[in-house]
């Protein structure tokens, strides 16, 4: 048996999109019937043209067995319409991709169920898409309904599921009916952070256990953690690839400096990311109770009204905290061409530990994305436990896996006395 799961050679993508040239970007009801009788008989607009869009162009690559790849690249970039063809949902246009192996691929919420099914039978339909035998699925069934957590909806037709139950039943189906090639698109977002600590624990273990995996994450810690190689789509081409930590700091570096291609349908372009501390100093390292500044130039062809900006801070166990206008009402008026937002958090009781800072922008009726979320930068927080108050003998040991935000708080022991404890720093560390 050959060593490559998977062999990309100069495979492209091509979609063929209609433009209009009128002077309308609306149609009358007469004007959109006269167009449809004029379809049998071959005749098309005359006020549209085609453009050929190229998702992917040019792109080879090599995956061996039980390899984990990461699959990473700006909105647009081509990372779900490679997927979709290494999980032959599309074809290329031109070039070739072979695939060795029993694929389990999980893609955007809606591609793999049948929705007039119920769960259980679509457990089994896709098991038996995968050339399983009956026997064999159900060896793994009570598995799979105890991951995805909906033993109460199994019989339910899985149209009447929740975003949420739909994509933890799929997952569940693609992880553990033992595909040879696992490929994962970034559909772990709709979970909650419990099970997508669960579900990168089974892409782990999958990994480990000399299976393929293919992962598409917008998450860069969760690239570096479950992935030993990265290759970085920019404008549908393989732009670098390498070692996830090497290929994961040229991608963000990149971010921060708006050295991407726009593409897909951000229609807010960033341009460059910068984080300050309190004295408007450039930062890349805080330490804990330090001002946060985060500073974000973009640029826009049009006008929009009223955009909500959302601002997260995440650690390698999930979100932080968040800022974000929807909730406080803060939007600004308008953003047209270029300009510059900022974020600050000020006095961060953050733990010692890297961190990442996430951004989306909404329209402003918050349906939809003018910036999909996206990482766009990097920091760290550095120093010793015992300078902020944390005198446990093996704080600095844990500070590094312990929940990032240290809230003040006290402790009410059984002797009546009371503990405050508060992540500042002492005045021996001053």
């Amino acid at each position: 048996m050959t060593d490559i799961a998977v062999q990309v050679e100069n495979i492209g993508k091509a979609y063929r999109i209609a433009h209009s040239t009128g002077r309308r970007d609306y149609k009358t009801l007469q004007e959109d019937i006269v167009q449809l009788l004029k379809r049998p008989f071959g005749r098309s607009d005359t006020n549209a043209h085609m453009e050929t869009f190229w998702a992917l162009k040019d792109l080879s690559f090599t995956v061996l067995r039980g390899e984990a790849i990461g699959i990473i690249g700006h909105n647009g970039a081509g990372k779900s319409t490679l997927l979709k063809i290494l999980s032959r949902i599309t074809k290329p246009t031109e070039g070739h991709a072979k695939v060795s192996g029993r694929v389990g691929s999980l893609l955007e919420v809606g591609t793999g169920f049948h929705p007039e099914l119920t769960g259980r039978e679509n457990v089994y339909l896709n098991g038996a898409i995968l050339g399983m035998l009956r026997r064999d699925i159900d060896i793994h069934f009570d598995e799979i309904v105890a991951f995805a957590e909906i033993e109460q909806f199994l019989d339910t037709p899985v149209k009447r599921y929740s975003s949420g139950m739909y994509m933890r039943l799929a997952f569940a189906v693609a992880a553990h009916l033992k595909p040879e090639i696992l490929i994962i698109d970034e559909v772990l977002a709709v979970g909650d952070a419990a099970f997508q600590k669960k579900s990168m624990g089974k892409m782990s273990d999958a990994a480990h256990s000399g299976r393929t995996v293919l992962f598409v994450s917008h998450n860069m810690s969760a690239i570096e953690n479950l992935c030993t190689r990265v290759l970085w789509l920019d404008g549908g081409r393989l732009r670098a690839e390498g070692s996830a930590t090497s290929i994961v700091k040229q991608y963000m570096d990149a971010v921060e400096r708006g050295d991407l291609t726009t593409r897909g349908r951000s229609r807010v372009q960033i341009k460059r990311v910068w984080l300050q501390d309190e004295h408007g100093q450039v930062a890349t390292t805080f330490t804990p109770g330090d001002t946060i500044d985060i500073r974000i130039a973009f640029s826009t062809q049009e006008r929009f009204e009223q955009p909500y900006f959302s601002v997260t801070i995440e650690s390698r166990m999930g979100s932080v905290c968040c800022a974000n206008m929807v909730f406080d009402g803060r939007n600004p008026a308008a953003i047209e061409g270029d300009g510059v937002i900022g974020c600050v958090f000020r006095n961060m009781p953050l733990m010692p530990q890297p961190y990442t800072v996430r951004l989306v922008v909404y329209s402003s009726d918050a349906e939809q994305y003018l910036y999909e979320s996206q990482e766009i930068a990097r920091f760290n927080v550095v120093g010793a436990m015992s300078d902020y108050a944390m005198l446990g003998e093996r704080a600095d040991h844990f500070a590094q896996y312990a929940v990032p935000l240290v809230m003040p708080y006290e402790w009410l022991l059984p002797d009546g006395t009371c503990e405050p404890v508060a992540l500042t720093r002492t005045e021996s560390a001053r």
